[in-house]
């Protein structure tokens, strides 16, 4: 360790932005200049982004804590989430710091999630440090967005000491930052710097009892539960004896424990220390059931510290065991107890996600979340676990407000070139978006609309389809409004699989006519089973298993190769926006299966016409 426990100077900060704007790619750079690495080591891009799927897709999902030595200042600096879906994330870890360092695209400007996080920085009384990054993109519109930027702070009702925030102008990739756009910079040390003048010191009473808010959990397969959180007051010290206690469950006793082991950050890494005083950001294991908004205190000195409830969920699916004529032939764990002990784990790590059982069903669970991009995220890590399940398409959660059946409503910002205007007002208006701004930038158009959660199901490959992949689409909750009716979800309808067997040329030839497909030949399918998309409003079922019969009659050319169009692969996220109401998500380790809810034909056209099922 380098010492820095004795370092006289502390900064807790956080790292606010929208999705890509650069968050992770700066911290990178604040990591390599303040000396974290040995000259010789071997340094991933985004090391922040630890899990495969925050690399793989270029996001962040979980926000990381980090510390730097710069001079004689210990800076912890914590990277958060730009997804709205993960906005849970982002509420909490605001709570463990002084200042916030709000970062900005230089050509996109402030977008929805800008917003989100920066009035939830506001309310919490936080200074904010303002850092226009990618000045080095050839569209950047510098001047503009630093009035966008005013605007926006004066928008969220910022105190005057707040509209006077330092602005910095970076390129986080170059690892540069300067104090005036017109100046190139030559390393981050004004960045550091500002941190410093600008970003208060926090409260170091090492006088009174300990007292820490859990603002954040880690999950380890040995220790269990590890509590973040920045401590209030006080000093705790290994294996101090402690009790916790909630604000909003006042009449509950504390609930003792002990401080088995006491982590302090450094650099990426997590450093074991016997003692932390006021003012740190420090993890702690011991505690098993320990959650988000618990306060962990000295023994005998209970108090809870005020903890703002985190949003409830928004969008919810069904989680059930796979039943399919194919279940259990790619999956570890495919029993209904291993996936309600996965789900409940889930819940374990990530504050915004609720699961419940079902009434009357002991294989289906309902899980909802903040949007489709976490739930998916979630099938997807479980599906890389080994876990085999089914799912059924996403819903929005309606709350009834003062006898209104009420349904959440999203702040949606779409930056489009100019000819593709049309087409997405046509379409958000049709699934029922209220068009409230529209602002020029250059030759595109920056375009507000507030639209229904559900409207927007399905919606986003459309919009790509639409703007020739030019678009760019962001979207955050923004509050809920009386319900506004009925919404297509979709206007196609589906190609279905007559029987069960594989998929074989011939028959796949004979259904492109009809739509198109997602699979190629060789393909084991099973009746009931989607294998493509019709262009109608219907579903069509087709025989693809379906060979050649062969005579001893040939006529010239009858043995021509068939020419099949090649098949469109869905990831996971087309596949839930493309689930009609009576389709399920059949999801293994291996394969991705869209199918109907009953596979029976017969059935299922006596379910849709009226009669028995």
């Amino acid at each position: 360790m380098r010492g820095w426990v004795s370092l006289s100077k502390l900064r807790n900060v956080a790292i606010i932005a929208h999705v890509d704007h650069g968050k992770t790619t700066l911290v990178d750079e604040m990591l390599k200049q303040s000396g974290i690495y040995r000259e010789n080591q071997e340094v991933v891009e985004r090391v922040m982004d630890s899990g495969d799927l925050e690399r793989e897709r270029g996001i962040t999902i979980m926000a990381k804590n980090t510390a730097i030595t710069y001079k004689d200042a210990k800076i912890n600096i914590v990277d958060t989430p730009g997804h709205a879906d993960f906005g849970g994330e982002v509420e909490r870890v605001l709570k463990m710091v002084n200042g916030v360092i709000l970062l900005v695209d230089a050509a996109e400007g402030p977008m929805p999630q800008t917003r989100f996080v920066l009035s939830r920085a506001l309310e919490l009384g936080h200074r904010v440090i303002v850092v226009v990054n990618k000045i080095d993109r050839p569209d950047a519109r510098i001047s503009e967005v630093i009035d966008e930027c005013l605007e926006l702070l004066m928008d969220l009702n910022a105190t005057d000491e707040q509209l006077d925030s330092p602005m910095l102008f970076c390129s986080g990739r170059q690892g540069t930052a300067s104090y005036s756009p017109d100046t190139v910079g030559t390393d981050l040390t004004p960045l550091f710097e500002t941190i410093m003048e600008y970003i208060p010191e926090p409260d170091r009473d090492t006088e009174a009892p300990f007292q820490m808010l859990v603002s954040s959990i880690d999950y380890n397969e040995y220790v269990g539960r590890i509590a973040i959180g920045r401590i209030e007051r006080g000093i705790i010290k290994q294996n101090m004896e402690i009790e916790v206690c909630n604000f909003h469950d006042p009449d509950a006793a504390p609930q003792k424990a002990k401080a088995v082991s006491l982590y302090m950050f450094d650099g990426l890494a997590k450093v074991a220390v016997t003692e932390a005083s006021a003012g740190n950001i420090v993890a702690l294991s011991g505690i098993g059931d320990i959650t988000i908004g618990d306060t962990i205190c000295a023994r005998g000195s209970a108090a809870p510290l005020p903890f703002v409830k985190i949003s409830a969920p928004t969008v919810e699916m069904t989680f059930a065991v796979n039943d399919s004529p194919f279940a259990g032939k790619e999956g570890k764990f495919v029993t209904s107890r291993q996936i309600k002990e996965r789900l409940f784990k889930e819940t374990l790590k990530d504050v915004s996600l609720r699961v419940s059982e079902i009434d009357g069903e002991t294989d289906a669970f309902n899980v909802a979340g903040r949007g489709e991009m976490s739930l998916s995220i979630l099938i997807e890590t479980m599906r890389r676990e080994g876990y085999e399940l089914q799912v059924s398409p996403p819903r929005v959660l309606l709350k009834e407000i003062d006898g209104v059946r009420c349904e959440p409503i999203e702040r949606v910002v779409v930056d489009v070139p100019q000819d593709y205007v049309g087409a997405v007002i046509e379409k958000l208006g049709s699934r029922k978006g209220d068009l409230s701004e529209m602002t020029p930038v250059g030759n595109r158009m920056k375009i507000e609309f507030f639209v229904p959660s559900r409207g927007l199901f399905g919606y986003r490959n459309e919009f790509l389809t639409d703007t020739k992949g030019e678009g760019i689409m962001a979207s955050v909750f923004e509050r809920y409004e009386p319900f506004k009716g009925e919404i297509a979800r979709r206007n196609s309808g589906s190609l279905i699989a007559w029987e069960t067997g594989d998929s074989v040329a011939y028959g796949l030839f004979s259904a492109q006519d009809r739509g198109s497909l997602f699979i190629g030949p060789g393909v084991p399918v099973y009746g009931g089973m989607v294998i493509g998309e019709c262009p109608k409003a219907e579903d069509i079922t087709v025989n693809i298993c379906k060979k050649k019969q062969l005579t001893n009659m040939r006529a010239a050319g009858s043995d021509e190769a068939l020419r099949l169009i090649p098949p469109r692969k869905l990831s996971l996220e087309q596949c839930l926006e493309f689930l009609a109401d009576d389709e399920l998500l059949e999801v293994t380790p291996q394969t991705l299966r869209i199918r109907k809810r009953i596979l029976d034909h017969s059935k299922r056209m006596k379910s849709i016409y009226g009669g028995k099922k």
